[in-house]
């Protein structure tokens, strides 16, 4: 099962026979020794006929996670890092409501931009914030840990 959604990204829920066959075809493919290569060779065969087209190997890497994942059933997106998306696609990623997007996004603590009475985030954008974010609430964590150690609060 995929969902499209239009321009920006596709998400692909792999059903069991596909996790099966992922779990196969990544087991084969992560043999192969990518590291030493600047592009790969593969062989497409239909009804006895063949034909081999040449990949960066980059690109089979990210096809080998993408396989490691589908192999575990989880769904997999795909997403350019200069696609844009709708605040409500921003808040969906970062698993938060649209209007405190909206904040953030007055806030100027991630960029966007105005197209008509809309704005649209790109995606490496919101990823650079969440990476600050996780970091900063990473940070956090340690030292309320480190306190309530301290106290001896038994954490």
């Amino acid at each position: 099962m995929s969902t499209l959604i239009p321009g920006i990204f596709e998400t692909v829920a792999p059903s069991e026979a596909d996790a099966v066959l992922a779990r196969e075809s990544s087991r084969l493919l992560a043999t192969r020794k990518l590291n030493r290569r600047t592009s790969a060779c593969i062989r497409f065969v239909d009804d006895g006929e063949g034909e081999t087209v040449s990949v960066p190997t980059s690109a089979l890497r990210l096809f080998l996670h993408l396989l490691t994942e589908m192999s575990q059933g989880h769904s997999v997106t795909l997403v350019p890092t200069h696609a844009e998306l709708t605040t409500q696609q921003a808040a969906d990623i970062l698993n938060v409501s649209r209007p405190y997007v909206v904040k953030l996004l007055d806030e100027g603590k991630i960029p966007s931009r105005a197209v008509g009475k809309y704005r649209r985030v790109r995606f490496d954008d919101l990823m650079a914030y969440k990476r600050k974010d996780d970091d900063a609430r990473a940070k956090i964590l340690d030292q309320l840990t480190a306190e309530a150690q301290e106290l001896g609060m038994g954490y």
